[in-house]
């Protein structure tokens, strides 16, 4: 069969580019060093010149809003960084996620985004609630994970500890792939099983790399010299454990989510993250097929498709721009080329998308699998939407989680009314929390995963929108979406009666249903079986209120 050159050069092109990349997201509980590593990271791969940066906003004052004095103010990451930098020929795109559980369902939406994950955990505090979540949305999607357990320069808890409570804990099976010298003020460095070495802990380092030293065997008395005899005969005796408790790592299992591979270090002193980063680009999986309601779609194939798993209003609030963030799954996206909007079957062209190269965004002509992909948006997207060169399908597992906190919210300014409208209807498509509409008297409710979004929301409105609201108290224990099997029955018909009082839409003119307690749930579905309630918004078997 003929196959025409250019044709051919472009395939192994788009091949080539998609070999060459890895996108990923890191995830933890919050305080255990997620941004900083994130930072160390951006400074190992020349991306930025400081450390410092992250923390100080300068890498994302081109990326993120105004708002982000909130996360001055607080200390911590309230939105889903994205950041791109080059190491040694590979493309790393690196999303990193708030960890505060008030934010979670940014985090869970990002996740469906990336490809393989780094889980960051404090040495001292062990593994942490909202950590376990995190993993468990990994685990149940069968992402690649690897585990870096940070701050080692800090005193802490035992290495087989640790390691015993992330086995427990978050039901993971672990190999080390790097192992302490020593603990808190005993630490002397880490010896990298991964790649044969002793890297050497000063202490006193920001920036620079600390001094590695080639050890192909730990019983040589070269050891003894470098790091005392005393930590040499210790090491010895715990790498000799560690050989016989843990399974060698294979590379297959990592990328099937059954083997994690775990590494030691401190962020913020820059010590254990090459070693991080060396084996990431070596093990850490390609951009992955993705699964639509209608096929598999594989990275290589020629058409582009891709989804939107976050939208960012006013990112620069003087232009009042509005980002949609798009995962490219297949194919290239090329700038100035229609695409179809699937939901809205209406093909739009994008002038100036933007990859982000950690501090600034620049427009690109062509972007690849595993990409991420900010469009400029007028109002046209909302989370989930599918982009395709043609084709009719849409891409699953990006739904609305049920709230946990419901509010009145009320105009406090009546001569700001468009303001607050449109400040709500915008920051309600980002997915900072969800909008109801009572069916009873058209009152509005907002409802967040977590407390400390409403005052991000009131902050935001007041600094973006110049509107001003005020929230009342609304007793909701869960906000449930309704699936009737028949919508005509006398049954649905008796539901919508009796309910009408807890009955609202969601944005999308979903009916949802309030229940005020857990028992109200529990008799609503024994007393309506064949009225389905569900706590995500997309009718997933699982989700199915029991």
């Amino acid at each position: 069969m003929y196959l025409c050159p250019y044709l051919f050069i472009e395939s192994m092109s788009l091949k080539r580019e998609i070999e060459r990349r890895r996108t990923f997201g890191i995830i933890s509980h919050p305080d255990a060093g997620k941004t900083t590593l994130t930072e160390k990271l951006l400074l190992f791969g020349g991306a930025i010149q400081e450390a410092g940066a992250v923390k100080s906003n300068k890498i994302k004052k081109g990326a993120t809003s105004d708002f982000m004095e909130i996360e001055r103010q607080r200390g911590i990451s309230v939105a889903t960084s994205v950041l791109a930098f080059e190491y040694e020929g590979i493309k790393i795109n690196i999303l990193d996620t708030p960890g505060h559980k008030d934010f979670a369902e940014d985090t869970f939406r990002t996740l469906t985004a990336v490809d393989s994950v780094i889980v960051v955990i404090d040495v001292a505090k062990g593994v942490e609630e909202q950590t376990e979540k995190l993993v468990e949305v990994c685990r149940m999607r069968n992402i690649p994970m690897i585990v870096f357990i940070n701050k080692l320069d800090r005193e802490g808890k035992d290495a087989f500890e640790l390691l015993d409570e992330i086995e427990q804990k978050l039901n993971l099976r672990v190999t080390p792939l790097s192992f302490p010298i020593g603990m808190g003020y005993d630490f002397k460095g880490i010896y990298n099983i991964w790649e044969k070495n002793v890297n050497l802990f000063s202490g006193d380092s920001r920036k620079n790399i600390e001094e590695t030293i080639e050890i192909a065997d730990v019983n040589h008395p070269d050891l003894e010299t470098i790091i005392s005899e005393k930590a040499a005969n210790i090491l010895r005796e715990e790498l000799e454990l560690v050989y016989e408790v843990y399974p060698d790592f294979n590379r297959d299992e990592y990328l099937e989510g059954t083997l994690q591979p775990v590494f030691f270090g401190s962020a913020l002193n820059n010590f254990g993250v090459r070693e991080l980063l060396d084996c990431f680009v070596e093990i850490a999986p390609k951009p992955r097929p993705k699964e639509s309601d209608t096929r598999l779609v594989r990275p290589e194939e020629k058409e582009f498709s891709g989804f939107v798993f976050k939208i960012h209003a006013n990112m620069d609030p003087k232009h009042r721009d509005r980002l949609a963030f798009v995962k490219v799954v297949s194919g290239t996206f090329e700038r100035n080329t229609a695409y179809l909007h699937v939901r809205n079957n209406k093909k739009l062209k994008f002038s100036s998308p933007n990859a982000f190269f950690a501090e600034k965004k620049q427009i690109v002509d062509v972007s690849y699998p595993g990409d991420i992909v900010g469009l400029h948006d007028t109002g046209n997207f909302k989370i989930g939407d599918t982009l395709t060169e043609g084709e009719e399908m849409r891409y699953k597992g990006i739904p609305s989680f049920s709230p946990e906190h419901f509010k009145y919210i009320n105009n406090a300014d009546p001569m700001k009314s468009k303001q607050l409208e449109k400040g709500i209807d915008q920051l309600m498509d980002e997915g900072v929390a969800q909008l109801f509409t009572l069916e009873l008297n058209g009152r509005k409710v907002i409802g967040t995963v977590g407390a400390l979004q409403f005052e991000v929301i009131q902050y935001r409105l007041e600094h973006e929108y110049g509107a001003l609201c005020t929230y009342e108290n609304l007793n909701v224990h869960k906000a449930c979406w309704v699936d009737p099997k028949n919508p005509k029955s006398e049954e649905f018909a008796d539901f919508k009666r009796v309910k009408s009082k807890f009955l609202a839409k969601d944005k999308r003119g979903q009916l949802v249903f309030f229940a005020d307690s857990a028992f109200t749930l529990q008799m609503t579905q024994s007393k309506y079986p064949n009225v389905h309630l569900h706590f995500v918004s997309e009718f997933e078997k699982h989700s199915t209120v029991k």
